[in-house]
């Protein structure tokens, strides 16, 4: 059994044929799903969804693109619905910031306001955080040190910095999906067999990130299965060990 612990099925790619995506994904043994927060214009599908579904769940918060839309008196209404395990994705994101440096300190702070917010009412709802982290691995760690909770929660596709493993006495977890059979993806494939056993999740961040021999097609939560592979060849596991390791992790952090 395999458990996508990050896959937008609110997107409007999936509107036309998501029955049809979610068989494909239990034909290939995955059996539960995760829909994160990320737009809140988004989030009453994703509860639609989870409720129509019993294998899909969701979580609620705000991507760091979108912080300005943070509200959480809005969000409020949705976390109490008993299909909702974690806060986020939430989280800091440099890659696309204004040119002028004072707008760059405008947007950063905006950033670090509303993810401390979403890390602090995580923590007083005592659930895990979905933590989205974009060339802002110093920031995060900071903050996250500072701020989280026993909870903890997991590092969305982990982007293979170093200094982002010391969370794993935290209870932070490390997703990984697509980027660990990129061709590219030298980096997170050195730096994989770091990452403890016990800390590892499965994820697609379907509709993005195709994992290879898919990409440039839309993903889907059944490519977890090229995923899987990838982690077992890494980790010198079968690919059926593979699955009851991130089963279990799955099955440990959000309570599913």
């Amino acid at each position: 059994m395999i458990v996508d612990t990050h896959c937008h099925l609110d997107d409007a790619r999936y509107n036309d044929d998501l029955d049809k995506v979610l068989e494909n994904a239990k034909q290939q043994g995955v059996e539960k799903f995760i829909i994160p927060g990320a737009d809140p214009k988004s989030l009453e599908r994703a509860v639609e969804i989870a409720e129509q579904y019993d294998a899909v769940y969701f979580a609620v918060g705000v991507h760091p693109y979108d912080a300005q839309n943070y509200d959480r008196n809005y969000l409020e209404k949705f976390v109490k619905h008993p299909k909702c395990v974690a806060i986020g994705e939430c989280g800091l994101d440099y890659y696309r910031l204004p040119e002028n440096q004072d707008d760059i300190d405008i947007e950063k702070k905006l950033q670090k306001e509303v993810f401390i917010d979403q890390i602090l009412w995580a923590k007083k709802l005592k659930k895990p955080l979905i933590v989205h982290i974009r060339e802002s691995s110093a920031d995060c760690l900071e903050l996250l040190e500072k701020y989280a909770g026993e909870e903890g929660g997991v590092l969305h596709c982990y982007n293979a910095d170093e200094s982002l493993l010391k969370l794993a006495d935290r209870n932070f977890y490390y997703g990984i999906g697509g980027v660990l059979t990129f061709k590219n993806a030298r980096k997170l494939i050195n730096v994989y067999p770091k990452i403890p056993q016990d800390r590892l999740l499965i994820e697609t961040d379907a509709p993005y990130l195709t994992p290879h021999p898919h990409r440039g097609e839309r993903n889907e939560p059944s490519f977890t299965t090229f995923v899987a592979d990838k982690m077992s060849e890494l980790s010198f596991v079968s690919r059926l060990e593979m699955e009851q390791i991130t089963t279990q992790n799955s099955t440990k952090l959000f309570g599913i």
